[in-house]
């Protein structure tokens, strides 16, 4: 495929390439190195139903096998190979043995519904396409079937499938492909679908350059290796993807994943092995600490230094981890644009807790005259697959307008304050309020409705549906959310009913102000 990507003002061109922040090595040959050079390091995946203990040297040997094998079906360089997975090692064996081939690599998060798959399906049909036979009550063969979309010309499924489609053991070649694909650095190499302010997916496009550069920035601002983190976050999103298949290849740490984010286990884990958790999305630090089984004299010692990002950080959070002796720093960035600003352990406390950090290596920040950051960075996205969208976001200087509104201080540190688009961000993923709105709007008795961000301690924001005319039960809407395949983690959990809405003299509901009203009822006592 060929997508029309955004073009970077040469002198920031040559400007990056002179620091070393853009480099002539492609994303397959980032890895391949790592996973060579740090091949005794554990891979292990805990999980009930599909565990694996393995090394990344085995994982390099298994999909340099893989690589093989597509590219005697016709995969090529250029072509998109897409899978949709829980977090399992054969996730790390199609992510690696795409990049060898030079081809681009299309993840889709586990969890995704027919609606949001069949959209991406369709938008970016992949030459060839992985998912899974049952995980819970998910089915990825299930999703693909109920899509809707054009099946793609080569699938194969992960486990026991009734379906008929080929087994992924039966793409693996006779032996290892010899080298990664010589490709262009400045072409595609991962394009990955984030929802945003519309009821769609957009497809966000990075090169090799762009998606290195973040590998290395942000496993630089990292702290020092100490222990290895245990994933729960799905390698499908981009924090996932990042934390668990991609920085610690080259920053040569062991991969540790988890399919299911269960507190009491990850507890036990922590206790009987050697290795942290709780970066990332908020949840996934306040889901450990709020648990019983939390034990400060064992849990704590590997939880020294934390990073947070992908979701809204409540202060509350940040002052409850610093007394519990936790260096917290916060992180800002989105899919398009993966790391923009961000603190180091060393900052000052007031600015690692109440601020987004300074802007990264490389990175620019300014502030529209209504407050909107925009940012420019080598490690900034190449466009949408929709260049209609890549024109709206990117200004004739490069700057990548993000929607979010900001202020910055004296010192030149970040911090958030509202976003001027609809997107709820819940647990470090986006939920598009028109898209919930769109089902509300056809059940009985709604007259109106307005879906906007409420804070929440575990998982940063949730969904709060204002509702007028007659409020249905929380059963029902859930029921109405099912129907319409939206994924369990984009339904409303909050049901307000109102009279009427704050409006402008134009008749919109202003969302700002629902928002407002949630932040200041969560922040009094």
């Amino acid at each position: 495929m060929t997508w029309e990507l955004r073009t970077v003002d040469p002198a920031l061109e040559r400007e990056w390439i002179a620091t070393g922040y853009w480099t002539d090595v492609s994303l397959g040959s980032l890895l391949h190195d790592g996973l060579r050079d740090n091949a005794s390091d554990p891979f292990t995946v805990r999980s009930r139903v599909h565990p694996e203990h393995t090394t990344l040297g085995h994982v390099r040997e298994q999909a340099l096998t893989l690589a093989l094998g597509l590219r005697d079906r016709g995969v090529e360089t250029g072509d998109v190979v897409g899978f949709q997975l829980p977090n399992w090692v054969e996730a790390a064996y199609v992510f690696y043995a795409a990049t060898f081939l030079g081809a681009v690599v299309m993840p889709i998060v586990h969890f995704y519904g027919p609606k949001e798959v069949g959209y991406i399906l369709r938008k970016t049909p992949p030459k060839a396409f992985v998912t899974f036979d049952q995980f819970g009550a998910l089915s990825g063969t299930r999703t693909l079937l109920e899509s809707g979309a054009p099946m793609p010309e080569l699938v194969a499924v992960v486990g026991d499938d009734p379906s008929g489609f080929e087994p992924l053991a039966a793409w693996f070649g006779t032996g290892p492909l010899a080298a990664p694909a010589d490709v262009d650095v400045a072409s595609p190499a991962l394009i990955a679908y984030t929802s945003g302010t519309t009821s769609d997916p957009k497809g966000v496009i990075h090169t090799h350059r762009t998606i290195g550069f973040e590998v290395r920035q942000l496993g630089a601002t990292q702290a020092s290796k100490g222990l290895p983190p245990l994933t729960g976050a799905p390698v499908g999103h981009g924090i996932g993807m990042l934390a668990a298949l991609l920085i610690p290849v080259v920053r040569g740490q062991a991969i540790h994943l988890i399919d299911v984010w269960d507190p009491e286990w990850i507890l036990e884990i922590m206790s009987n092995e050697e290795v942290s958790a709780g970066a990332g999305a908020t949840y996934f630090l306040t889901s450990l600490l709020d648990h019983p089984n939390f034990d400060p004299d064992v849990h704590l010692p590997p939880m020294r230094h934390i990073g947070l990002g992908g979701a809204a950080i409540p202060d509350a959070v940040a002052d409850r981890a610093t007394k519990l002796g936790i260096s917290i720093v916060r992180m800002y960035g989105s899919t398009e644009h993966p790391s923009i600003t961000g603190c180091v352990h060393e900052d000052p406390l007031d600015k690692r807790i109440h601020t987004d950090g300074h802007p990264l290596p490389g990175c620019e920040v300014r502030l529209a005259e209504d407050g909107e950051i925009e940012s420019r960075g080598p490690d900034c996205f190449a466009g949408y697959t929709d260049p209609a969208l890549t024109a709206k976001v990117f200004d004739d200087e490069g700057w990548y307008h993000t929607g979010d509104i900001g202020v910055l201080d004296d010192d030149g540190y970040l911090t958030i304050t509202d976003r001027k688009s609809d997107v709820i961000i819940r647990g470090g993923e986006n939920i598009s309020a028109a898209e919930v709105e769109s089902v509300l709007a056809h059940m009985p008795g709604i007259l109106e409705c307005a879906v906007v961000a409420a804070p929440d301690q575990r998982m940063g924001e949730h969904a709060c549906a204002f509702i007028r005319g007659t409020a249905p039960p929380m059963a029902e809407v859930q029921a109405a959310m099912s129907d319409a395949g939206l994924a369990r983690q984009k339904w409303p959990e909050e049901i307000r009913e109102v009279t009427d809405f704050p409006r402008t003299a134009s008749g919109k509901i202003q969302k700002f102000v629902l928002r407002r009203q949630l932040r200041d009822e969560a922040s009094t006592p």
